[in-house]
């Protein structure tokens, strides 16, 4: 059949944040038929929940090359390369204008939920035939439930919205889900929208990363405006200078800044520290929550509000019906969980990597972006467009391109802005070359 009647092939992507978009500027570019499908009401929804935060990583790094070039053609202007944005100036001076300004407009359906995934006339038992049945997407609408069939699936829900609970092994405490009107995850907007409800209130932070250091600092301000906000902070490990990070000497500027004036708030004692605290409980006590710990009988906080910033990590409800293999541990495709594992390795040691590291058993589903990283917290946004790439130029048939690494690196990290660039490790069909030594993640937000 000639190609000009040859129908194309159709790609459905689940996410319409960053790497959501662009692994569908990637797929347009090929000649594919994208569909954006996001359960929010516009593109970025869940970067906008963290629209306060600034990222650690200038626009320089923040922008996909296929992306980029849609928005030249329609006239874009782009931001000051070596500014540090939040999360609303990435998806108001990006994100929006990828989705509205650009051909990616007519393939975006916002307000839809993906409620299932599965192979049209195939259960997960089922074998023969299966790869060449298109997928069922299912999603819920305004109007209702909807389906649409794709030949190709990329998931890049992410992990915001499937937060870690409280609980240190990993379960929700006992009493978690009946305390919840009064327990918040990831970053609240203290001093923004979030703040009549923290302020001149006795506040818990559980967590030790960036995200609980960046809402300790916020509420630390906050508590300068309304002195009657106590702070506490409640982490899992002993040693809380773990927190404080390389400082001056910290090769992600930054990042290091964070950790310098974090270093400096648990000094002036403006904060009650409660080290080795290991969540296993909690109970409602009036208008307030009381917060108990393992292992030590009697060893609790009473608080008004408790954050809990432990992290996040994939939802997996809806593939039911899909052949997934996945990490042990990390939740994960396997083949790119030595290249992540955080107890290994930091976003700057993570070498790009591309479809054949993310496929899976079932023929033409692809993770990416945050949700391919499974529980780790090493991801780097333009590792993701490097995955989404290579995702796109398989599903084109172009697999040499699809093995070939595109993506390079500064020399000494993605996060502090330095204009020396080094290639990047090799890639699907090569060696893998030593990466550059880095700590910490460098796409995160960092405190605004």
């Amino acid at each position: 059949m000639p190609d000009s009647i040859t129908p194309k092939k159709k790609v459905a992507v689940i996410g319409a944040g960053p790497v959501g978009l662009a692994a569908a500027a990637h797929l347009l570019e090929r000649g594919l038929e994208p569909v954006v499908i996001e359960a929010g009401p516009t593109v970025g929804h869940a970067v906008r929940q963290w629209g306060h935060v600034r990222m650690f990583s200038p626009w320089e790094y923040n922008i996909d090359k296929a992306a980029e070039r849609l928005l030249t053609e329609a006239g874009w202007n782009r931001p000051q390369p070596d500014h540090y944005p939040t999360g609303a100036e990435l998806a108001e001076q990006y994100l929006e204008p990828l989705a509205t300004r650009t051909p990616l407009k007519d393939h975006i359906r916002t307000r839809s939920l993906v409620t299932a995934i599965g192979r049209a006339g195939f259960d997960k038992v089922k074998t023969r035939g299966r790869d060449a049945a298109p997928f069922e997407i299912r999603y819920q609408n305004g109007k209702g439930p909807e389906v649409l069939r794709a030949d190709a699936v990329i998931d890049a829900t992410g992990t915001w919205f499937t937060p870690n609970p409280a609980g240190a092994n990993g379960l929700p405490a006992i009493g978690e889900r009946e305390a919840q009107n009064r327990i918040a995850y990831g970053m609240p907007d203290m001093l923004g929208r979030d703040r009549p409800r923290y302020e001149g209130r006795c506040v818990a932070v559980l967590g030790a990363g960036h995200s609980a250091v960046g809402t300790l600092l916020d509420l630390a301000k906050l508590k300068e405006q309304e002195p009657a906000t106590q702070i506490v902070w409640l982490l899992r490990g002993e040693a809380p200078e773990k927190s404080f990070g390389g400082g001056a000497a910290d090769q992600l500027s930054a990042r290091g800044a964070l950790g310098t004036a974090f270093s400096a708030l648990v000094a002036s004692g403006n904060l009650s520290v409660e080290s080795g605290f290991r969540v296993n409980r909690i109970a409602r006590d009036g208008d307030r929550i009381v917060v108990s710990g393992a292992g030590c009988p009697g060893r609790h906080v009473a608080v008004d509000e408790l954050v809990v910033s432990t992290g996040f990590r994939p939802d997996l409800d809806f593939l039911r019906e899909i052949r997934l293999s996945l990490d042990p541990a990390l939740e994960c495709p396997p083949a790119l969980a030595p290249l992540i594992d955080p107890n290994e390795h930091s976003c700057g040691s993570v070498r790009p990597h591309g479809a054949r590291e993310l496929a899976q058993p079932e023929a033409g589903f692809y993770f990416a972006g945050m949700k391919s990283y499974g529980r780790a917290p090493t991801f780097l946004m333009m590792t993701g467009y490097e995955q989404v790439r290579s995702i796109a130029a398989e599903l084109a048939g172009d697999h040499d391109a699809a093995c070939r690494v595109e993506l390079v690196l500064p020399a000494t990290g993605v996060c502090n802005g330095a204009p020396a660039l080094a290639a990047a490790a090799a890639g699907c069909c090569a060696p893998a070359k030593a990466a550059p030594a880095a700590t910490g993640c460098c796409a995160g937000p960092k405190a605004s």
